[in-house]
């Protein structure tokens, strides 16, 4: 426990000076994984083939890996600091006056906390010869002789009270050191070069205890929730950058999630959150024993193969865990083969805006930073879509950015996979269902507003919202929900978009385009679940994009099937490219 002396004598500027200079180290390993990811890594991969390069590629990932994890634990022992110097100054405070207090009435502060007073001029003589007494937090005050107890002396009551704050600034305070040294002591990391999984395991444990720890200096409770992006970007530009990144590194799942903030930020937190979740996903997909062999076993002429009640334990204690954690990894791994994949042909950055392996998953992957694009896709996907699924989806949008991007006067492009909803994962069972949808549509509107107030181009960006299959549906019902931020909307084998009219789309007349490849079945049986309703112009119910009374433009397409739509160097793939660049004379369509 601190003494009362310490406590006064305190210098809380240097913890924050400390705090300071472990956020520059933060910081600049921040800075330093940038430039080795999307620099070094990427001039490598585009250019170079052989051992050499192969060896190179491999340091450097692993020099990454330990900025990214020196710019963690550093990030934490800064928040902590800085945390305990704040926390420290309001019993400093206190104290502070309740000495001042003892000054000014003349009484004496010991070094056990305890405080001598003069007797009172107001007690009678006789009673209190020009004496006084001692009083102790928590116990009797004790007399000097010839000063009867009960005196009713006004010093008395003073000292008392005087002791009790001097005590309770001081307890208040060892609490606090008491918090964050236990903090502090587990800030702590092996020799070496090698950041394995444990290692991020352990650092996202170093984050949830801070959380409790420092929860009044930098509490989840400070950063809104399902709250406008609008609002979002004003509460971050209203912090100081110390401020913002001790929250990013305190709560990167929150920040990396809030719309409205610049995608670097939401890049850097969600990248953590996937280094943290991947280690612990991979240390606990190790410990988990070997499924047993044989599955099954011969149960006698009657009833023939059965399962083994070996097996029909392991399963029921760890087979759905299981499944749920090498589906996850694999999404995970395809995300991070994104990120391997920058400077490939050309291929830019990739940004990382949302992510969580709960449940089904979520990602929120681009190509290229949609903040400084002048034209941003963002692609919904359908149904089975999921966070172990993911690498399809990312691949279709990395072709619709080449594709894009080869467009002369294109300008800047980013494509983003965007799967921030529960897509159906049956299309029998699910698929037919539209609450999928509905439930997932604000949070789509509110990506899109994200976007929009994210963006800082001149113009303030095209943006185009894609769908397919299912997701059509989902973008149909931000629309009818909310107002969908889009300027164009492109729509690929469609089962309908809950509303009967291109002009109930929220884009403007003429800017809803569809494609319905030859074979593709879901358009004509999706109609029965998801079709809209128009009556005028001889509409009717029932009508998806496909219709022509829905009023879309008519892609000319030259796949076949349900899946195809995204297929490289195909007709398909370049008008949907032209309405992304806003090249709509380059767009084909039906005749």
């Amino acid at each position: 426990m601190p003494t009362w002396q310490q406590l006064r004598d305190a210098k809380l500027n240097e913890y924050e000076d400390a705090a300071d200079g472990w956020g520059r180290v933060s910081s600049r390993a921040n800075a330093a994984k940038d430039r080795v990811d999307n620099e070094m890594l990427a001039g490598i991969r585009g250019t170079q083939r052989g051992e050499a390069a192969t060896g190179a590629v491999a340091d450097l990932e692993r020099l990454s890996r330990n900025y990214q994890y020196i710019q963690t634990e550093c990030g934490l022992i800064r928040t902590a600091l800085n945390g305990l110097a704040a926390e420290l100054a309001a019993p400093q405070r206190k104290l502070g006056q309740a000495l001042e207090d003892a000054e000014n009435a003349r009484f004496t502060v010991h070094p056990d906390g305890s405080v001598e007073y003069p007797a009172s001029a107001d007690v009678p003589v006789p009673l209190a010869p020009g004496r006084g007494g001692t009083a102790r937090p928590g116990a009797p005050v004790s007399l000097l002789p010839g000063l009867a107890e009960g005196n009713g002396d006004p010093n008395r009551a003073r000292a008392e009270e005087l002791a009790e704050r001097i005590a309770a600034a001081v307890r208040e305070a060892t609490e606090i050191d008491g918090r964050y040294a236990g903090v502090l002591r587990e800030l702590n990391t092996t020799g070496g070069l090698t950041v394995d999984d444990s290692m991020f395991a352990d650092a996202a444990q170093d984050t949830r205890r801070l959380q409790q720890t420092a929860r009044d200096h930098a509490g989840a409770q400070d950063i809104p929730h399902d709250r406008p992006a609008a609002e979002n970007a004003a509460w971050w530009r209203g912090l100081t950058q110390e401020q913002r990144d001790e929250y990013a590194t305190m709560y990167p799942a929150s920040i990396g999630a809030l719309d409205g903030l610049p995608a670097a930020v939401r890049d850097d937190a969600n990248r953590m959150v996937l280094a943290e979740t991947r280690a612990q996903y991979q240390q606990e997909l190790r410990g988990i024993p070997p499924e047993p062999s044989p599955q099954k076993v011969f149960g006698g002429l009657r009833i023939g193969m059965v399962y083994s009640d070996e097996w029909i334990r392991w399963n029921e204690q760890y087979g759905d865990r299981k499944a749920h954690l090498d589906s996850s990894l694999r999404g995970m791994n395809a995300i991070q083969d994104r990120f391997d994949a920058t400077g490939t042909n050309g291929l830019p950055e990739a940004c990382l805006l949302g992510f969580s392996a709960e449940g089904n998953g979520r990602a929120i992957v681009a190509n290229g930073n949609p903040d400084t694009a002048d034209h941003t896709a963002v692609y919904v996907p359908g149904t089975t879509s999921n966070l172990g699924r993911i690498d399809g989806d990312i691949g279709r949008m990395t072709d619709l950015w080449r594709a894009s991007a080869a467009l002369p006067g294109s300008g800047s492009v980013s494509t983003v996979t965007w799967l921030g909803y529960d897509a159906p994962q049956n299309i029998v069972k699910d698929s037919p269902f539209s609450h999928y949808a509905d439930d997932g549509a604000p949070a789509f509107n509110s990506f899109m507003d994200g976007l929009d107030t994210a963006n800082t181009t001149a113009s303030g960006g095209h943006h185009t919202a894609v769908g397919h299959s299912y997701g059509t549906t989902l973008i149909g019902s931000a629309a009818r929900q909310g107002e969908l931020n889009a300027d164009d909307v492109v729509f690929a084998g469609s089962p309908g978009v809950q509303v009967g009219s291109a002009e109930e789309m929220d884009v403007p007349r003429g800017h809803v385009w569809n494609e319905e490849a030859e074979g593709d079945p879901v358009p004509d049986i999706g109609r029965w679940g998801h079709g809209g309703s128009q009556w005028r112009l001889g509409g009717g119910v029932f009508l998806i994009p496909s219709d022509e009374p829905f009023g879309a433009n008519q892609m000319a397409t030259d796949t076949t099937g349900h899946s195809d739509y995204w297929n490289q160097d195909t007709e398909s793939l370049r008008n949907q490219a032209a309405v992304v660049t806003g090249n709509y004379s380059m767009v084909q369509l039906n005749d």
